[in-house]
């Protein structure tokens, strides 16, 4: 921590004899300035400053001495610096060659002027449109690798495609089914709590139904499978790449696309529609017990009520999403990991990427489901 700095005024002979002491550093530099400011010398006066208490100095420092310089001579004044160390000899000469004699403004930050906010804007905008169409190019290198496994069929890795539809499906079912149970239960009490006003409880079972089986159960099964599958497929590819595994790939001939992509989509594009029949049925039986425990409504009543609040269109509305946000997070997730480097931070860096760009994709996909629909009245 910096001591005290001070400038000391008294007259020897006709002559004001400053004796600057301490620390001259930029962390006292607001009080020695406005030490400087305060000081009263005659016009025309012989100045001395007497460096030699001046224990530690810095450009700010230096700069302020030859701007107390540079003021006393505007005046009249004849300035002579004195006493100062050898050590700070080179620094107040460089600082004396800039020939500084006002504070140079300080530059305020390109993206804090409107200008800099319009072409971060637009930076930002390009950097995410060329994403977009490198992900679109990359879907279409990946159809065109599932056109040619349909005319010879025995390429597909059937064993792999079986592997990944046991990591990303049947292990995936407890998170799932946790979570699913669990946004039943609050639903229902939530939507208790509400309805109770208007002593309307039994229609919770109508919200329940609808909400699960359209939105929430898809919704829900999808951002949970993004962040444990998807997140794992960049993380197991990028660390092949980093471990030139995949260069190892294509130099024997094979293709990382039917390999490595193909049985990580067809893997997920099979499981998540069967793990989204099982978030339904958890997030109803959440909520049918809640119901039964908050608004005394048993299961043989809450299926009665259930029967006549959805359809099996109600269902199939949900469950139709399925494929597609598996397509999505199957597709983002290997294509970050084959744009990772050889590098740790890369692998941490697209996997936490593909995880935010599947579910954005997700959520923005489930929203053009919903205004087709409307405008389809389903």
């Amino acid at each position: 921590m910096a001591s005290a700095a001070t400038i000391l005024a008294s007259e020897e002979e006709g002559t004001t004899v400053l004796r600057a002491e301490g620390e001259w550093l930029v962390v006292t530099a607001a009080d020695l300035d406005r030490r400087l400011r305060g000081l009263n010398v005659p016009q025309g006066q012989q100045v001395t400053v007497d460096l030699s208490g001046v224990d530690r100095l810095d450009s700010t420092g230096a700069w302020l001495l030859l701007r107390t310089e540079h003021e006393f001579a505007a005046r009249g004044n004849t300035v002579e610096l004195s006493n100062l160390q050898p050590r700070f000899e080179p620094l107040l000469a460089q600082v004396r060659a800039r020939g500084v004699t006002e504070p140079l403004p300080h530059p305020l930050p390109s993206h804090h002027t409107f200008v800099g906010f319009l072409a971060r804007v637009g930076r930002v905008t390009l950097v995410l449109l060329k994403r977009l169409y490198d992900i679109l190019s990359f879907t279409g290198l990946v159809m065109v690798t599932i056109l040619k496994l349909l005319r010879q069929p025995r390429r597909l890795r059937l064993v792999a495609t079986l592997v990944q539809m046991e990591q990303v499906g049947l292990d995936a079912m407890p998170i799932v089914g946790l979570l699913s149970f669990l946004i039943g239960v609050v639903m229902a009490y939530q939507g208790a709590d509400q309805l109770r006003r208007f002593g309307a409880e039994i229609y919770t079972v109508n919200l329940l139904g609808v909400s699960i089986l359209r939105e929430l159960g898809v919704l829900m099964s999808a951002i949970i499978i993004a962040g444990r599958s998807g997140s794992a497929f960049t993380a197991q590819i990028g660390t092949m790449q980093v471990n030139e595994e995949i260069d190892a790939m294509r130099t024997l001939g094979l293709d990382p696309i039917e390999v490595l992509v193909l049985p990580r989509l067809f893997g997920l594009g099979i499981t998540l529609p069967l793990i989204v029949f099982f978030a339904d049925f958890m997030g109803i039986l959440g909520g049918a017990l809640m119901s039964w425990i908050v608004l005394n409504i048993n299961i043989p009543n809450f299926v009665t009520q259930l029967q006549s609040a959805v359809s099996e269109s109600t269902l199939w509305v949900g469950v139709v999403k399925a494929p597609f946000f598996a397509a999505i997070i199957a597709l983002v997730g290997c294509y970050e990991g084959l744009n990772v480097t050889r590098s740790a931070e890369s692998v941490g860096r697209l996997t936490t990427q593909s995880v935010v760009e599947s579910i954005f994709f997700v959520i923005v996909t489930d929203a053009a489901f919903s205004i087709v629909f409307s405008m389809l009245k389903v």
